[in-house]
């Protein structure tokens, strides 16, 4: 990881809000559809591979968990590796580890490998690619912002809802082996996609070679003889965007204790957000949310099909109509949030609440009409991911911004994860769907009573905020060390 140093940050190029940005949104759009299609739509292949491995559905759920959960955990280290690399560099390597996460699944012999292979593999990739399309596009956007995000992250669901029916076609035609080689192939326009991704700054690993080369050839040109005319000389490197200073060797030690010492104010940085009992009580109810919310969009086909509900005539599956919601959702609930004078944490705890009260009326359902008006409710309302980053901007400082949202993502990609498992579990030993999905309606209720006392505590308690009228900034900040004058 390559933490920022203790010196002040060097000024960020202005972001062009137009331009080449958009070029940058249309790229990132296809390539989280391209990404995310699959792992959206995963309900779809979830009773072929109970079909073929005959496992519980605990343990077969666990695949459809992790690969989006993974993500989400590992949110803090993908966020790093774009700082140090650079978005392009990222999202390239991102496109090739999923494309083999997929193939390696056509492969799969047992469950076991299909969690390494889908679940974690695939999820890695996932993850990579969704910090380096996030970072890349707030670089080129400040005031639309908030638009440019929504249409780049509706990618995710217009991949669900064009890929649960292209998966459940080519599993008609090849099978379920075929079906993964062909998303996997699919997956690699990934790296054609990071192709248009243009970074604006040079990344930190290029400035920390770029720097480097030059110390050989500054050391190579000084006879051997000779001694430098200063003890700490300076190197100066010269990019499209700013002067970058680097010290020389002889600054190396107290370079590696400033490093540790930045290292220690991180994790004090941390150790007092966990302190904090507004965040903890957002973090507990992302957890809750994620728990209750994700067994729904897994499950909902193989209800349907394990209640025989599947002969009334349906057009659209289940899983299309929650990413048709979900598309809706992430740019109707962005642009509310926007409006001035509503309070994002209680618009997000609104949508928590209804979506707990969906999951509860589930059981109920006495046809397939009744869970297609459901989907696509429950789709909707889970856009409310689209509001954490403005709920984050409302209860932490602006610096500790980037801290606190990692915290939250670890949050819910860990409810993401042991969701589904559960669900399952409870199904195995019941065989039936009913109790499962009323504990996970109950666990988002729970959710919408936290969300609740944190808007309340976070009117009561004095935070140091961001000012509502400027947008959250999460610019990757390129930072060097001066010279000692």
């Amino acid at each position: 990881m390559c933490p920022p140093g203790p010196s002040s940050p060097s000024p960020q190029p202005p972001a062009l809000d137009g331009g080449w940005g958009w070029v940058i949104v249309a790229s990132g759009f296809l390539a989280l559809l391209l990404g995310y299609g699959s792992p959206q739509s995963v309900g779809v292949l979830y009773p072929e591979w109970l079909l073929v491995f005959g496992e519980g559905k605990a343990t077969t759920a666990w695949v459809g968990s992790l690969v989006t959960g993974v993500g989400l955990v590992v949110g803090p280290v993908c966020s790093a590796c774009v700082v140090c690399f650079g978005a392009q560099p990222v999202t390239i390597f991102s496109g090739v580890v999923g494309a083999g996460g997929f193939i390696l699944s056509a492969f799969a012999p047992n469950i076991a490998f299909l969690i390494f292979s889908y679940g974690i593999v695939v999820g890695v990739g996932l993850g990579l690619l969704y910090a380096a399309i996030l970072t890349i596009t707030c670089l080129y956007f400040d005031r639309r912002r908030g638009l440019a995000l929504g249409i780049v992250t509706t990618g995710t669901s217009v991949g669900g809802f064009l890929y649960s029916t292209l998966q459940s076609e080519l599993i008609k035609l090849l099978g379920l082996d075929g079906c993964l080689l062909i998303v996997g192939v699919l997956a690699l326009n990934v790296v054609a996609c990071a192709g248009l991704m243009r970074p604006l700054t040079p990344s930190r690993f290029y400035l920390k070679q770029r720097a480097a080369v030059l110390k050989g050839q500054l050391q190579e040109e000084v006879p051997t003889n000779q001694k430098p005319a200063g003890t700490d000389a300076v190197i100066t490197m010269e990019t499209k965007d700013q002067r970058v200073k680097r010290r020389s060797l002889s600054s190396c030690s107290g370079f590696v204790k400033m490093k540790m010492r930045h290292y220690t104010q991180g994790l004090s940085s941390m150790g007092s957000l966990l302190q904090d009992r507004v965040f903890m009580a957002l973090c507990m109810s992302l957890f809750f949310f994620s728990l209750g919310n994700t067994p729904p969009q897994i499950f909902l086909e193989d209800l349907a099909h394990s209640s025989g509900l599947t002969g009334d005539v349906h057009s659209l599956s289940l899983i299309s109509l929650v990413s048709i919601g979900a598309g809706v959702g992430k740019l109707g609930l962005g642009v509310t949030a926007d409006v001035p004078r509503v309070d994002s944490v209680l618009l997000y705890a609104l949508t928590v609440g209804v979506s707990g009260l969906g999951v509860l009326l589930i059981p109920f359902a006495s046809s397939y009409l009744h869970l297609q008006v459901l989907s696509v409710i429950l789709g909707f309302l889970s856009g409310n991911w689209t509001l954490t980053p403005y709920i984050t901007g409302q209860v932490v400082a602006t610096e500790k911004f980037a801290e606190a949202h990692g915290i939250l993502m670890f949050f819910g990609g860990v409810g993401i994860m042991l969701g589904p498992p559960v669900v399952g579990r409870f199904y195995d030993v019941s065989q039936s769907y009913d109790v499962a999905f009323f504990i996970s309606g109950s666990f988002m209720m729970l959710c919408c009573i936290i969300l609740f006392l944190a808007s309340v505590l976070s009117r009561r308690e004095t935070l140091p905020t961001a000012p509502e009228t400027e947008p959250v900034s999460c610019a990757v900040t390129m930072v060097t060390t001066s010279p000692v004058t």
